[in-house]
């Protein structure tokens, strides 16, 4: 193998070129084609070489179209190469004609490098925060001339070209320069515009070509089932959400309320003939919808694109690019910005832990495990037959990081919820012994995954204060929501999986024997704290044949809508942010599918519509209600006042605020109407029912306590409230004195 050419401007090369470097430049086997291609200065002056297939005869032009001088065939198959009328080396343009057809060329390998030594040096220390601007592809004025430039990442291919619709696919034609320092291939390529697809076409070391290589920074991609990458301009967007951004950047996220409804972007609603909505459409349904809904961010299953529609985005092979399914990257920039203009912010369900193995995909991306470990005990995952990032290598880290840092940057995301945490922190993860390798101290724990995970969470919270990064992380892993200098990794949140386990596993019992699992409720306080929680009510448990949360209840219809109805406002009383996924705010009965839209025609139905009702109301309440969000993530927000009523199966508790008033909460799982029914009470004097679920708006039996309960001392010092307790149902009273 040749190594790279060294040459520098205005070095004196010999004018002849050997039979072999032609060979090769006609091969596609020439590994350094700049040495030999372009322009060089020679004894006497200049001289040109261009490989320009199907030419008979080859004119070359400056650029200011000053005709500089003819060439000489040297071989028949386009090989050509001559003297020129130069004063200095410059790019050139060759004319070309076959017969009486004509054509112009701007020759790639007449412009210099546009990589310099202080990218090679922050790629080298894995300290470059801008590589997305760097690598991938990227239109240019380069030395006079438009054009796009194209990087990546390839130390081990013997060659790398870029092949697209502007060079007929044709690999000999835009074979790239390799910069030995960091196994980085770059080339400007001129007159390529916005709107051609394109691949890396990498020839493995022992010469073998690899399957076509989709861009792993492209920004823009073909729509499936094609799987090209596509060139595409700077994203440009007139930006309307300096308020927005100014207040996240500026308030304690776990003080503030967050309500998330869950999102997968093609399936939410569909356009008449069945086919997905653009993010144009999709805005002007889904942001007044998700509005007065009173939901406070929408996060979307993964949008980046990935070529398997029932993966649901979570196999994607396409980190920088919003897929093609839903219009250019610029409908999604659009689609935040309206957002944000509204006040909703957007988190993007973010992928890191693994990837696909599609073969233009990252997989063996140069003929080695270059992304992925090459040991499948570290490198393959069993559960998803898809390959491991190797965290411990450095490029993959900035890989990830930067990709953090590009959807917070340039696309103003609120938030990225980290999918699979707990795949990437175990290092025996889905695994039997003897099929995964311990750390160097003989451990479980992946170190390089909690170094990336630290890395990322730091320098996405340092580049924008106001994101908010969320782990899905299902284990008892200490510290996850907890600082990295405290020893954490990071996250401002994590997903509070045992609460769902645990809430929905009662809330599916009937009520006869849920008071032997009273504990199934009241466990979750034990850790309520310990982590900054966000309660997911997500795609993950509407799925699979688990059926719909509706489904998930107990009883006849009556009961399985009063169940999730008090369900949900227990949800909303307790501690910890909120997360449900779309459909459940109606009660869908059917299992979500990701092939077709939600089942909105129930909305007809009072049952159905009392619900979203009910959900809309508790968001609002909510959010106007301190006492209910302002402490969620921390200890002196809550309080039992009864916590041991199994045998009624009864929970009553407090959450409050300094300063605000206090909201007793009081839940009724069971389908037993109480009279007269005695609560402790915090404070005496007259208590507001600002919320029943059992109210028949919502579809329910419409008892209640006439808007008011007054609390009163008792003999022992205590303070009691007789109040009427509807069966199945949740009351939110606030403090009145």
């Amino acid at each position: 193998m040749k190594k790279p050419s060294k040459r520098l401007p205005g070095e004196v090369q010999s004018v002849e070129v050997s039979a072999d470097d032609i060979a090769a430049i006609i091969t596609g086997t020439h590994t350094d084609p700049f040495a030999i291609l372009g322009v060089h200065r020679v004894a006497d002056g200049y001289a040109a070489r261009c490989f320009i297939p199907g030419a008979e005869t080859v004119t070359a032009v400056a650029l200011d179209g000053t005709v500089v001088g003819e060439l000489t065939s040297l071989d028949p198959a386009g090989f050509f190469a001559g003297p020129i009328q130069l004063s200095k080396l410059q790019p050139l343009r060759y004319r070309a004609r076959r017969g009486d057809a004509e054509w112009m060329i701007t020759d790639p390998y007449s412009f210099g490098p546009v990589l310099g030594p202080m990218d090679d040096y922050y790629i080298r220390e894995g300290s470059h925060l801008r590589l997305f601007d760097k690598m991938g592809a990227h239109p240019l004025k380069h030395e006079g001339v438009n054009g796009f430039h194209f990087a990546v990442w390839a130390p081990n291919a013997r060659r790398v070209s870029i092949v697209g619709d502007f060079n007929n696919w044709d690999g000999r034609r835009h074979v790239m320069r390799l910069r030995a320092d960091t196994g980085i291939w770059e080339i400007f390529a001129p007159d390529v515009v916005a709107g051609q697809t394109y691949k890396f076409e990498i020839m493995a070391q022992n010469g073998v070509p690899l399957p076509l290589k989709a861009d792993p920074f492209a920004r823009r991609a073909e729509l499936r089932p094609k799987n090209a990458s596509m060139t595409t301009a700077e994203l440009v967007q007139e930006w309307d959400d300096e308020a927005h951004r100014k207040h996240w950047a500026t308030v304690d996220h776990r003080r503030q309320p967050i309500s998330i409804y869950e999102v997968h972007a093609g399936s939410w609603q569909r356009k008449d003939d069945g086919t997905m909505l653009s993010w144009d459409e999709l805005a002007t349904r889904l942001i007044p919808y998700c509005t007065d809904m009173g939901f406070t961010h929408i996060e979307f299953l993964p949008i980046t694109e990935h070529p398997y529609d029932p993966s649901w985005g979570y196999q994607t092979t396409g980190l920088y690019a919003p897929t093609a399914r839903f219009g250019e990257p610029e409908g999604f920039a659009r689609f935040v910005n309206g957002c944000h203009k509204v006040g909703v912010g957007v988190i993007l369900d973010w992928v890191p832990a693994h990837f696909p193995t599609d073969e233009h995909g990252l997989a063996w991306f140069d003929g080695t495990a270059l992304y992925e470990h090459e040991d499948p005990r570290q490198g393959f995952h069993p559960d998803w037959n898809t390959a491991i990032y190797n965290f411990g290598r450095q490029e993959v880290l900035s890989y990830l990081v930067n990709n953090a840092l590009y959807w917070t940057e340039k696309f103003h995301l609120d938030g990225l919820r980290v999918d699979a945490v707990a795949s990437m922190l175990y290092l025996d993860y889905s695994r039997k012994h003897g099929e995964w390798v311990p750390n160097e101290y003989g451990g479980r724990e992946n170190l390089d995954a909690v170094r990336f995970l630290q890395s990322v969470n730091k320098h996405v919270y340092g580049s924008h204060p106001g994101t908010m990064m969320v782990a899905e992380e299902s284990t008892s892993w200490p510290k996850v929501s907890h600082p990295v200098h405290e020893g954490g990794l990071g996250f401002g949140f994590k997903w509070n999986m045992g609460f769902m386990h645990d809430t929905l596993s009662y809330m599916s019992r009937e009520p006869v024997h849920r008071k032997h699992h009273h504990q199934e409720i009241t466990f979750g306080l034990l850790y309520a704290f310990s982590e900054n929680f966000v309660l997911p009510l997500s795609h993950d448990e509407v799925v699979h044949g688990k059926g719909s949360l509706i489904a998930k209840m107990s009883g006849d219809d009556w009961q399985k809508f009063a169940n999730l109805r008090a369900y949900y406002g227990m949800m909303w009383g307790y501690p910890g942010k909120k997360l449900l996924f779309m459909g459940q705010e109606f009660a869908q009965w059917s299992e979500w599918s990701e092939a077709k839209a939600l089942d909105w025609n129930l909305l007809q139905y009072p049952m159905h519509e009392g619900m979203r009702r009910l959900v809309r109301d508790l968001n609002f309440t909510y959010r106007s209600k301190p006492a209910l969000h302002a402490r969620d993530c921390e200890g002196e927000g809550f309080e039992w006042l009864s916590a041991d009523d199994s045998e009624n199966s009864v929970f009553v508790w407090q959450r409050k605020a300094p300063g605000e008033k206090p909201i007793v909460v009081v839940c009724n799982f069971t389908p037993v109407y109480r009279e007269n029914f005695t609560i402790p009470m915090p404070a005496g004097g007259r208590w507001r029912e600002i919320l029943n679920t059992d109210a028949e708006i919502y579809g329910g039996s419409g008892k209640g306590n006439g808007g008011r309960v007054q609390a009163v001392q008792v003999a022992n010092g205590g303070t009691t409230a007789m109040i009427t307790l509807p069966p199945l149902a949740t009351l939110m009273l606030e403090w009145e004195n």
